[in-house]
């Protein structure tokens, strides 16, 4: 199949190179000619803006860091609707459900469905092709594109509603989000009363209070003190504003989310937003004075 892709970062490299090692023919674009070349030496054909790719393919995946790029990117002068072939565009990208039904209303007055599929498992999920790939939009589309997104990893259909993929998505990020602090907090508080980091993440796998972060971020990128688990705090405190902003748009008060969304803003003041989100850690550190390590703790 002949595939567009647009967006060779982080997350969407690995993807399109899983798309060329299947045998698909990749028309692709990036804003970076160091990235776009890595793709090239790998098969791909560049093209030179959105609108390019969108008159060489059917079908167009974006991955993309913001609203505005996904914004630009689809409905700009020069972005996707322009292009004279596509037919669909599948964005991988996580920009919420309000910009997604945005996306959706503006490509279908140029008869372009929009495909709404943001991934959940990082950059080793994105490598290894184990992603949680959450799809909405008109089933026939849907169908014509699983194919590549079976690439990907895992695919979840959601509904045929613009931006119903899109709250799954963040619903599963808030999870996520909430996880690392609550833990950070639970094992900072441990390592204060002298218990040994170490040992208590061993115990919490082992026991009731065992999730993602315990069982994945901690012996990682945490313990080591290497934070480097491959999602930035930006993206992170980007994914949680847009949920808690959804929940306000219904009516929902969501005491416990918004404690985190809190909690996340102080992360990404203090850390800034290029930091890895496993660094959630280090706000809480400093305020009881403690620093969590593998296997040991040291009070500053």
């Amino acid at each position: 199949m002949d595939v567009g892709f647009i967006g060779l970062g982080r997350m969407g490299f690995p993807m399109a190179s899983r798309l060329l090692a299947a045998g698909h023919r990749l028309v692709a674009y990036d804003t970076r000619p160091d990235a776009l070349a890595r793709l090239a030496a790998l098969g791909a054909e560049p093209a030179g803006s959105p609108a390019e790719v969108a008159d060489r393919t059917e079908t167009v995946m974006a991955s993309l860091p913001s609203l505005d790029a996904s914004l630009q990117v689809a409905t700009g002068p020069d972005g996707v609707i322009a292009g004279r072939r596509v037919r669909r565009f599948v964005d991988l990208s996580t920009v919420g459900s309000q910009m997604a039904k945005r996306i959706h209303g503006l490509l279908a007055e140029r008869d372009i469905v929009q495909i709404d599929s943001p991934v959940s498992g990082g950059v080793g999920g994105a490598e290894k092709g184990t992603l949680a790939v959450m799809v909405s939009g008109p089933s026939a589309a849907v169908a014509a594109v699983t194919p590549l997104l079976e690439r990907l990893g895992r695919v979840f259909v959601i509904g045929e509603a613009p931006g119903a993929a899109q709250t799954m998505k963040l619903v599963n990020n808030l999870l996520s989000a909430t996880a690392i602090v609550a833990t950070s907090e639970a094992v900072v508080m441990g390592v204060k009363a002298g218990l040994d980091a170490g040992v208590m993440i061993d115990v919490i796998n082992a026991g009731t209070g065992l999730n993602t972060a315990s069982r994945d971020k901690f012996p990682k990128s945490i313990l080591p003190r290497s934070f480097d688990f491959g999602f930035a705090t930006g993206l992170m405190v980007k994914d949680v504003r847009l949920c808690l902003e959804g929940a306000r748009a219904m009516g929902l008060s969501l005491g416990v989310s918004q404690a985190v969304e809190t909690l996340w803003e102080t992360v990404i003041r203090d850390e800034g937003a290029d930091s890895d989100f496993t660094a959630a850690i280090k706000p809480i550190e400093r305020a009881a004075g403690v620093e969590v390590r593998g296997g040991d703790a040291s009070s500053r």
